[in-house]
């Protein structure tokens, strides 16, 4: 039997989202944790990171566990995931390997590998985290992939609760695309679209022609959305996305049907400067709390005066990984082996 692993968020499903928010919410107002002082997690970051590297060690120190963090490339051997490979580039070591190996010497995985922005079906089946899934005989914590950001989502979750109550039914969120210099993977829009849609949530996904998200997501998120009592629509003006939004979520993502075209993505980007975040476009709201995954190019992005304003919720949502980390670490390793999503 594989390891009951947390790969998209949608794991504890709609009332285990809330759940984990709320006891976010209460180790972060003092509560005590449980302690698994024998249990060692392996964090495998084959991508930068601040806020997932951080706020998991931190995690992981709160719970009494150990962590061994990893950077394969810098201090750990540069791996290989494709399947059948000829080996004779600069990898020297395959996940096959590595794997089973790493799950000797401790007790949960986690990973962190974004997308390649290549191939569009690469992207799709998920490549490196599906090996760590395929390898492991232990947990798996997915840290962002090239579709999913679930412990983002947790913070995301967690954010709204704090400030909307725990039922989001109906509660209209708005998720806007802005402009970056460069193309970006879309695991994080995905996943506050799938988290918003667990929450049931009325989501609207603002964008300009050409930066659609996958569409096979899409329709997932509208039928998880309908089922919990909320909707999924996208617009193509950003003023009409933001007008009545409780929170805007602020992300660049490049397009699904720009796979094959970025160079012609890149020319139709730069030209999207009015995408930009302005206190003129959060005017628009219902008072609306401003969000974003960080790091984030300001005014690129979003304005200082709404990042900086009063109701920026980004530096919050980011102190909240910390306890969502916590949250899920402690509903994983108390369930001993069982299933951590029974209620």
């Amino acid at each position: 039997m594989k390891p009951y692993s947390f790969v998209d968020g949608s794991e504890p499903g709609a009332q285990g989202v809330r759940d984990l928010a709320l006891r976010a919410l209460e180790l972060r107002g003092g509560a005590k944790s449980e302690r698994f002082p024998d249990q060692r997690l392996i964090g495998v970051f084959l991508n930068p990171s601040l806020r997932t590297r951080t706020s998991l060690e931190c995690a992981v120190y709160d719970l009494g566990m150990h962590p061994i963090l990893l950077s394969p490339g810098a201090d750990a051997w540069k791996m290989e995931h494709r399947p059948g490979v000829v080996m004779d580039g600069d990898c020297p070591e395959h996940l096959a390997d590595a794997i089973p190996v790493l799950a000797e010497y401790g007790d949960v995985l986690a990973v962190r590998a974004f997308a390649g922005l290549r191939d569009a079906e690469e992207d799709r089946s998920d490549p490196v985290l599906a090996a760590f899934l395929k390898y492991s005989p232990i947990p798996v914590i997915n840290l962002e992939s090239a579709l999913w950001h679930p412990l983002q989502g947790l913070a995301d979750a967690a954010t709204w609760v704090s400030h909307l109550g725990e039922d989001l039914r109906g509660t209209p969120i708005t998720l806007t695309w802005a402009p970056h210099p460069k193309a970006l993977p879309a695991a994080v829009p995905n996943q506050v679209a799938l988290t918003a849609a667990l929450m049931g949530a009325n989501l609207t996904i603002a964008h300009p022609e050409g930066f659609d998200l996958d569409p096979l997501i899409l329709n997932r998120c509208a039928n998880v959305a309908t089922e919990n009592g909320g909707s999924v629509r996208v617009v193509h003006d950003q003023r009409e996305g933001i007008r009545g939004a409780r929170v805007v979520v602020a992300k660049s993502w490049s397009g699904f049907s720009g796979y094959g075209r970025r160079d012609e993505e890149a020319e139709h980007r730069a030209r999207l400067g009015d995408w930009t975040v302005t206190a003129s476009q959060m005017k628009m709201s219902e008072n609306a709390g401003f969000m974003h995954c960080l790091p984030v190019r300001r005014n690129v992005v979003v304005a200082d005066e709404v990042i900086d304003g009063p109701n920026s919720w980004t530096t919050e949502t980011a102190g909240l990984r910390r306890w969502t980390a916590m949250a899920l670490l402690e509903r994983m390793l108390a369930a001993r082996g069982e299933n951590p999503w029974n209620a």
